[in-house]
């Protein structure tokens, strides 16, 4: 009998069927399950339902051999089921302790808070998984990979038997991967149960026992790791034959050098950030920033999109810019994809349409209804980037993950810009979405436009690149061509082993 079991899980919201009969089980403690599918297929709601999010419209959850249902969060966490998100929950001004007590699970006294063993409490809960924070530093002060930590130790405070993982990994190094991925495997000696989600195949066939695959709300693949290969998974994902799917980087037609490149910087510095960069990127071209975290990739396009203050000299499209102001890279012809795109990259309340206009109208007067001629220059968009939803009406906050992307990184081309600065283009998307961004950026390339691309995976810089600058403790170390570029290479050049 499986450890946990969901059998039949439909869900619809309105006229969208988002769960169509799903079947997923946990087949015995301690094991680690990933779950893989496209953005829509189904996965998000299914953790909804697991967590105690959603509710079901029908079908059953059995958990230990007995059914039950989850009323709310609450009740799923009475029964052993944390989930942590992908995105933060944690309170970044609060002490490690408090974050992992949060609420009434802090030990209190007769006069308030006792917090000298709330404290030692909070040690005991990181012990289990061997790590020795300061529980009364304030979560701010921690990095990523640690404040996931703390996550993961305020599910296991709470007697977690099932720990859901949502893209824990998305805003990772590779260091940091590892100590999550050694963090897990501990759990599994103490009998937790882990279902793991992520877009990275790769992950996957390193850290979990068993996979289920969803495809448009349906359970259509599932079993033991090994009986998966990476072509496989992509095939079970995307419902198509691997020749189908774009052919990558030998696709990509040279670019043309020009007297003024779309992109020059001259011994640009940015204090704690990078020191002395200089580069170039021509009209038509695709130009990776490769690095470790903290490397100064991030910082760097920030600077260029004058939302970070910077010496030295920067150019787009041959205008100077002068400081730190983010209208100015627009009014060159820059477009900047920040790394987060829910906070940053678009306004989750507003809809579709508001969001494609968003730059394209930005010096017009808000009031009132977009245009007849603009709706239907969103809608062709919409169209051209394949964005799926029941109407551009819908807000954006609605849309899955890789739609979400899309309409961040379609403004910019809607509105023409000449320089995209993109800061991990597909963070958080699945494989098929990938291939759709890629396309898109290679389509905007072969018009002309220059593209300055950041993302830790080294794999998808060399896919979609033309030359990959790598970076080191804020310094380009090296200027590699793509056919001379390996990830062996870029990861020795990262790691400073020049």
């Amino acid at each position: 009998m499986s450890h946990l079991n969901l059998t039949g899980i439909t869900k619809s919201f309105g006229g969208v069927h988002a769960l169509r009969g799903v079947d997923f089980a946990v087949s015995e403690r301690g094991s680690v399950h990933g779950l893989i599918g496209a953005n829509g297929s189904g996965k998000s709601t299914l953790l909804g339902v697991l967590s105690g999010q959603v509710s079901p419209d029908s079908g059953t959850v059995s958990l230990h051999g007995e059914r039950v249902e989850f009323r709310d969060p609450a009740h799923a966490l009475s029964h052993g089921i944390a989930m942590v998100s992908q995105e933060s929950a944690l309170a970044p001004h609060l002490s490690v302790a408090e974050n992992i007590l949060l609420g009434r699970r802090l030990e209190r006294s007769w006069w308030g808070i006792d917090w000298k063993s709330t404290n030692r409490r909070a040690r005991d809960v990181l012990a289990r998984l061997d790590l020795d924070y300061d529980p009364t530093i304030a979560v701010s002060r921690l990095r990523p990979d640690q404040r996931q930590m703390v996550e993961i130790a305020r599910a296991l405070s709470i007697e977690t038997s099932i720990l859901i993982l949502d893209e824990p990994t998305s805003s990772l190094s590779d260091d940091q991967v590892r100590s999550l991925f050694a963090a897990v495997r501990r759990l599994k000696g103490h009998g937790v149960s882990t279902v793991f989600v992520s877009h990275r195949l790769p992950e996957l066939f390193e850290l979990s026992d068993e996979i289920t695959v969803l495809r448009d709300g349906l359970t259509v693949a599932t079993g033991p790791t090994g009986a998966f290969d990476q072509a496989t998974l992509v095939d079970a994902m995307v419902g198509a034959p691997k020749a189908s799917r774009p052919a990558g980087r030998r696709s990509r037609r040279a670019a043309v050098p020009e007297a003024v490149p779309r992109i020059e910087v001259r011994g640009a510095s940015s204090p704690r950030a990078f020191t002395d960069v200089s580069l170039t990127v021509q009209a038509g071209e695709i130009v990776g920033l490769a690095g470790l975290t903290g490397a100064g990739r991030g910082e760097l396009l920030e600077s260029l999109f004058g939302s970070r203050p910077f010496t030295g000299d920067v150019a787009l499209n041959g205008t100077s810019l002068a400081g730190s102001r983010p209208d100015e890279a627009i009014s060159a012809g820059a477009g900047y994809l920040p790394p987060d795109r829910k906070t940053e990259g678009v306004v989750l309340q507003r809809s579709i349409v508001d969001n494609l206009l968003m730059v394209s109208t930005r010096d017009r007067r808000r009031l009132g209804a977009p245009r007849a001629t603009d709706t239907a220059s969103a809608a062709t968009l919409a169209k051209r980037m394949s964005i799926k939803a029941p109407d551009l009406g819908s807000t954006v906050g609605s849309l899955s993950g890789g739609n979400q992307q899309k309409v961040a990184i379609g403004k910019w081309l809607g509105a023409e810009k000449s320089v995209l600065l993109l800061d991990e283009p597909t963070r958080g998307v699945d494989v098929a979405a990938k291939h759709e961004i890629h396309s898109l950026l290679r389509d905007a390339a072969d018009r002309g436009t220059a593209l300055l691309v950041s993302s830790s995976e080294t794999d998808e810089l060399l896919e979609l690149c033309d030359r990959i600058l790598v970076m080191h403790a804020g310094v380009i170390v090296a200027d590699v061509a793509s056919a001379d570029a390996t990830e062996p290479l870029i990861t020795r050049l990262a790691g400073g082993h020049l």
